[in-house]
């Protein structure tokens, strides 16, 4: 079936491996940090039925995701994913290895496996983590409220056990102890005072005084586990 890989950034230095370079049914293309629609959309058009690797940070897969549910190619599309952070949080949620042989293995030959793919009301996507905090105001996810008041941070990510689709978690500080509560639901709704937003390690433009995530319809097929 082969793959088009797109190498993110002047840190993808994976791309190099002769994993990839000595492939003959692996088309790689360099393309800049969180590309956008004119570096993947016509790349994209051309897959054929390959699957599509990124190798990049957490946000350049956010990137590229992004680009794909744009064009409506989520659900035929799967997604190989090479991590060249060593704090990604979408290899800690999926159990993606770090090390970059074995990960190239995986993201070249494992199993498709739907997992929740998270929009926001700005029209992003969070494939890891997303953060806003400090944070006073008024939280909940789904009908229940999580927070009346202010905290540390408010805390979001693709829920591992993938029951209702995100895993919410509010963290407080009291004196020198931190509090941490946890919730679960399709969707998480905030307003509160001008507060900022980090979505997979990249911060929100501007700060803001309201926010919405929610399980888009369609997971991400990440190519996971190793045939």
């Amino acid at each position: 079936m082969g793959a088009l890989v797109l190498a993110c950034g002047k840190d993808a230095g994976h791309a190099q491996s002769p994993a990839l370079a000595d492939r003959d049914d692996v088309e790689l293309h360099r393309v800049p940090s969180r590309p956008g629609k004119d570096d993947v959309d016509h790349l994209v058009k051309g897959l054929d039925e390959r699957r599509l690797v990124v190798v990049g940070g957490d946000a350049d897969l956010a990137a590229v995701t992004l680009r794909l549910l744009r064009m409506d190619k989520l659900k035929e599309v799967t997604v190989g994913y090479v991590p060249t952070e060593s704090d990604s949080t979408v290899a800690s949620l999926w159990d993606l290895p770090l090390d970059a042989g074995r990960a190239i293995d995986v993201a070249l030959t494992g199993e498709p496996d739907p997992v929740p793919l998270i929009r926001d009301d700005s029209g992003g996507v969070l494939v890891g983590r997303g953060v806003i905090g400090p944070v006073r105001g008024m939280a909940y996810c789904d009908e229940t409220v999580i927070l009346r008041g202010q905290a540390s941070r408010i805390t979001v990510s693709p829920d591992p056990d993938r029951g209702a689709g995100l895993l919410v978690q509010v963290t407080k500080r009291a004196l020198v102890v931190k509090r941490t509560t946890a919730a679960r639901g399709r969707a998480c709704q905030i307003g509160c005072v001008p507060a900022v937003v980090r979505l997979d390690g990249v911060p929100h433009p501007r700060p803001v005084t309201k926010w919405t995530w929610y399980r888009n319809t369609d997971d991400l097929r990440l190519a996971r586990g190793l045939l």
